[in-house]
């Protein structure tokens, strides 16, 4: 693997673990109020975009991380319509 690539996927994963803690206190609390709504479908509808630039360069770093990061928005937005 070249070192863009270790980059690429060190960047990746600092980005997607950023969501863990907001889905983590979502998930056990059960308390989405302060949770924007509008950001995180803003955020999803980027991811998608990303994924597909990944594709379009053949970027396994960018494919992967923000199929993860959309997958975690996913669920925080799924918390939010269920909880919020």
């Amino acid at each position: 693997m070249e070192g863009g690539s270790i980059t690429g996927f060190m960047a990746g994963t600092l980005t997607t673990f950023s969501l863990v803690p907001q889905l983590v206190k979502a998930w056990k609390s059960k308390h989405t109020k302060d949770v924007s709504l509008g950001m995180f479908v803003t955020l999803c509808a980027g991811l998608v975009l990303w994924v597909l630039y990944g594709v379009s360069i053949n970027s396994l770093p960018v494919i992967l991380t923000n199929i993860v990061s959309f997958t975690l928005g996913m669920i925080i937005i799924l918390l939010k319509i269920r909880y919020g």
